[in-house]
């Protein structure tokens, strides 16, 4: 990648930037984020049961009865359902007591600036950026590291911005070691989640101390799946989740990619109406987005033993399967790396378990269908936080975020470079382990069940 292609670039940006933003910017003024506390499981259906009546958006929902659930609501409504959660004795808290607020806040710490002259590029992990600090950030290290660092467009957005993916690879014959996934910025609104894969970019490339988790593995690193839902949710709806697609049947634009992807698509949790923030897509890899990715990896499938999808919130490690309760035969296997991975945080304390039987069944997504492609260890992690702030989450704790999630990866390449395969049976239903205090390394097995590895890829 040259200095011309920087330039090129950063002239697309401006051009696709100055028409996101002619469009009318939506505001979330007197819009407030509640955290409902219901009591009981039909407590729990009542809220559910009324979202629509009163124009309700679930940020976060957790399958335990008694869980809270954070509730977005708008101002013509929360009069009303005060009075109703009242007639249930159903308690709330109000943790964002005005959404544009909120938002004018965190805009404020966005960079958005095409220079620094303090760095060598625009990126740093006490603001959030926009695509174009990302991409240029990921051109000046391929550019600068050419031995260590390929970029590779591996398609298109629906709006034509590149898709891009970092190879990070110290190795003579770089593919030919086993290799390590990681995405972000699948859900637009979810800004921690690119902040985060940059900074693991940042770390394994410049930072010589992390040598030794490039010596035995390969990574592949998308931190935009959905590039351009992400400048949408900085130029005009912050809470866009979707990408931006035009539908032929609806003038509602955009497909849930984490609803998009080919196995078990079309499900439970996956909607079939455009203008839902689910919606599956008219059929498996309708995006273009979506589709690049899952070709691009399937190409790789052979060297890619570790899949790894970051989203927000909640401070999740959540195993395949997540179209249903239903376990992989070696789930018990991928649930004792997540939960020694999670040892390893510090200042966010993370549930362990299956994606269905912790949060809610979701069809169609990327997680599930890497492991049906045969990639052995697949997890989304929702960063934090737990509902504080949820997607608003301040610039502040981007660093402490990073620094708190990066040990983990240890744990991963260990594991990859160690065994790139395993034979497992299971003739008893594998268990479930909640962790919500700090877990410690532990193996989780049922009886009946034999784990060995079948090569070693060193």
């Amino acid at each position: 990648m040259s200095l011309l292609f920087a330039i090129v670039l950063s002239c697309v940006f401006v051009t696709s930037q100055i028409a996101a933003e002619g469009s009318e910017v939506v505001s979330y003024a007197g819009f407030q984020v509640w955290k409902i506390k219901p009591n009981s499981e039909e407590d729990r259906q009542f809220v559910l049961n009324i979202k629509d009546t009163y124009e309700l958006e679930l940020w976060n929902e957790r399958k335990t009865a008694r869980d809270p659930l954070d509730v977005l609501v708008p101002p013509q409504s929360q009069t009303k359902l005060k009075l109703r959660l009242a007639e249930h004795k159903i308690f709330y808290d109000v943790v964002i007591s005005d959404l544009q607020t909120a938002i004018d806040k965190q805009k404020i710490n966005v960079n958005s600036n095409t220079s620094n002259s303090k760095a060598a590029y625009n990126m740093d992990w006490i603001t959030y950026h926009r695509l174009i600090d990302i991409y240029n950030f990921m051109i000046y290290l391929n550019t600068t590291y050419p031995k260590l660092v390929q970029l590779t467009k591996i398609g298109t957005s629906y709006e034509n911005r590149p898709l891009y993916v970092l190879r990070i690879s110290n190795s003579s014959l770089p593919g030919t070691r086993p290799a390590i996934w990681i995405d972000g910025g699948f859900h637009a609104r979810e800004w921690i989640s690119p902040a985060v894969a940059t900074y693991i970019i940042q770390q394994l490339v410049e930072v010589p101390a992390n040598a030794n988790l490039l010596s035995n593995v390969d990574w592949y690193i998308m931190p935009v799946v959905n590039p351009d839902g992400y400048e949408y949710s900085h130029t005009t709806d912050r809470m866009w989740r979707k990408t931006r697609s035009v539908s032929s049947t609806s003038s509602c634009r955009g497909v849930d990619p984490n609803r998009n992807f080919g196995y078990k698509w079309g499900g439970l949790g996956a909607s079939p109406s455009t203008c839902d923030e689910t919606y599956r897509g008219p059929k498996a890899f309708s995006e273009p987005e979506t589709l690049a990715m899952s070709n691009f990896i399937t190409g790789k499938s052979s060297q890619i033993k570790l899949y790894l999808t970051l989203h927000s919130y909640g401070q999740y490690a959540l195993v395949p399967y997540g179209y249903d309760v239903v376990y992989p035969p070696d789930y018990n296997e991928m649930l004792a790396l997540a939960n020694d991975a999670a040892s390893k945080f510090v200042k966010y304390k993370y549930t362990v378990g299956n994606s269905a039987a912790l949060l809610y069944a979701a069809s169609g997504g990327s997680d599930d269908w890497a492991k049906s492609i045969g990639i052995k260890y697949s997890y989304t992690f929702e960063l934090p936080d737990r509902g504080t702030y949820g997607f608003m989450l301040p610039s502040s704790e981007i660093l402490p975020v990073c620094k708190d999630f990066f040990p983990a990866l240890n744990v991963f390449a260990t594991k990859v470079a160690t065994c790139c395969g395993a034979v497992t049976t299971t003739t008893a239903k594998p268990q479930v382990t909640t962790t919500t205090t700090k877990p410690q390394p532990t193996t989780t097995t049922s009886k009946g069940t034999t784990t060995k590895c079948s090569c070693a890829c060193g």
